[in-house]
């Protein structure tokens, strides 16, 4: 389906970038984004996901606002305290941008739902609060050959990465043993889980349309609190017990469309 004039005149800034155009807005249209975790980090990813035009959105998250969150939850308003939070997600990027789809899914990850989940997506965005949710998602999208944008912070550092099965190491290969993590044990600042949605989005969106080169096969690391940022390259354990069996394709490129980054 082609694009509307209203969708012309809502992304004609972005169009103007080079290599983008109106093609690249018809794939961001023609993708559906699944987005786990939607708070302070997922919630801001799926902001600007929803204002460069991907044509649907897959919201999950389960609870109730508490106040707490509302330092960093910017699609939150205060007289949501106490109700589900993906709802109101849902209701302000549908008043930010009508012409596309939002689903909102009130739940949190588990095995019994993941599947259905990424099977319903072209990419996802793992913006989880725990390592539970973050495997599940990362099995999945092996299972289902389906690229997925890692996104991790912890104090005032942030982790991100791109994950393709197939092509790149996955979360398992970068973190065979997990590490504690008590959602309750550390600070959040709003302005660290927002610098490192909105590089989220970006990979999302570069991943989609071919714009520039996205983070296949590195981590990028961020020390917030000195503003340094390191490229790691990650490691592919061919013993992996999620993604070993899969034959690896490393100088493939797989950014020119999404549909060739996930058959």
């Amino acid at each position: 389906m082609p694009l509307s004039p209203t969708e012309l005149d809502r992304y004609r800034r972005q169009m103007q970038l080079p290599g983008f155009g109106e093609a690249a807005q018809l794939q961001l249209k023609n993708t559906t984004a699944l987005v786990t975790g939607v708070g302070g980090l997922g919630g801001t990813a799926a902001l600007y996901l929803a204002v460069a035009g991907v044509g649907k959105l897959i919201l999950v998250r389960g609870g109730d606002l508490i106040r707490d969150d509302l330092n960093r939850q910017v699609l939150m308003t205060d007289d949501w305290v106490g109700k589900p939070r993906v709802y109101k997600a849902q209701q302000t990027l549908a008043a930010l941008n009508p012409d596309i789809e939002i689903e909102a899914v009130c739940e949190y990850v588990s095995a019994d739902n993941i599947d259905e989940l990424v099977q319903a997506a072209d990419i996802a965005l793992d913006c989880a609060f725990d390592f539970k949710e973050r495997d599940l998602l990362n099995g999945a999208c092996v299972r289902h050959g389906k690229p997925m944008v890692e996104a991790a912070m912890n104090s005032m550092e942030a982790y991100l990465t791109t994950i393709i099965p197939g092509q790149t190491p996955c979360l398992t290969c970068l973190y065979p043993e997990k590490p504690n993590w008590d959602r309750w044990g550390f600070g959040v600042l709003g302005a660290v889980s927002g610098t490192l949605a909105c590089l989220a989005a970006l990979e999302a969106i570069k991943l989609i349309t071919g714009l520039g080169d996205p983070l296949l096969g590195q981590l990028l690391t961020m020390d917030l609190a000195r503003a340094e940022f390191t490229k790691l390259r990650t490691f592919h354990d061919h013993d992996c017990p999620v993604c070993g069996g899969i034959s690896h394709h490393p100088k493939k490129t797989a950014n020119r469309q999404l549909a060739t980054a996930a058959p």
